[in-house]
């Protein structure tokens, strides 16, 4: 697992894997509901996907950049671009069916 922070953040877009990235805060119940989904996610596509996650108060530059308003956020990047979003608690079946498009 990976985390973005302010200065790193290019280095892992540039990534020729697909990245998730989830924007996520100390403080938001939903967000600590999310987590453990994202960290199941990672396990389950190690070596497929690059996943991150940004804490919106550590890297408020990121966030930001992604125009994130609301947490906790997915961004799905493909090629450096983001290719999805989502806000909220989301299913893992959700997920992973985004994340199995973008692979192809």
């Amino acid at each position: 697992m990976l985390t973005i922070t302010d200065t790193n953040l290019p280095e892992i877009a540039a990534s020729s894997k697909v990245v998730l990235i989830d924007f996520w805060a100390t403080w938001c119940g939903p967000c600590r509901i999310l987590s453990p989904t994202v960290d199941e996610i990672a396990a389950e596509y190690e070596g497929r996907v690059a996943v991150a996650k940004c804490n919106v108060d550590d890297a408020q530059d990121v966030a930001m950049q992604f125009r994130i308003r609301n947490i906790p956020t997915l961004i799905f990047l493909k090629d450096g671009e983001v290719a999805d979003r989502t806000v909220g608690v989301v299913s893992k079946a959700e997920i992973a069916a985004k994340l199995d498009s973008l692979l192809g």
